[in-house]
């Protein structure tokens, strides 16, 4: 994938023939990617979809199995779909432009409290938490 970094961390339980083979399954094969590492063993590992609903779940189990066999603990592997959970980046940016106007254009003699409502409303603030 022309997305990926060049270099990035894989379960040593998963060997290159695996990887090669599995990323074709991905929506721009853009494999797992493990994003962070906490002291614990705990790791967050980013994925596309998967494009074949029948090859999904062998492959996921595959995958989250090599994960789990590289945690220290030997964790359970926590799955959440960000689509569902997270703002889309249209919406992020939709957000940013209304911060923007509201920074650049507002009139600060309003009332505090009618600011910061105008604040909240952009949702800025939200999506960066």
């Amino acid at each position: 994938s022309t997305s990926l970094p060049e270099y990035f961390v894989v379960p040593s339980s998963l060997a290159d023939q695996d990887l090669k083979l599995y990323s074709y399954s991905f929506i721009g094969r853009r494999m797992p990617l493990w994003s962070w590492n906490h002291p614990n063993g705990s790791a967050l590992v980013r994925m596309a979809n998967i494009k074949d609903v029948l090859q999904q779940r062998r492959i996921d189990q595959r995958i989250c199995n090599a994960i789990t066999r590289s945690h220290p603990l030997r964790s359970d592997v926590f799955k959440s779909d960000l689509d569902k959970c997270l703002p889309n980046i249209q919406e992020v940016q939709a957000a940013h432009i209304k911060l923007k106007q509201l920074c650049v254009n507002e009139p600060f003699d309003e009332t505090e409290e009618k600011w910061l409502s105008s604040l909240e409303n952009t949702r800025w603030l939200e999506y960066i938490r």
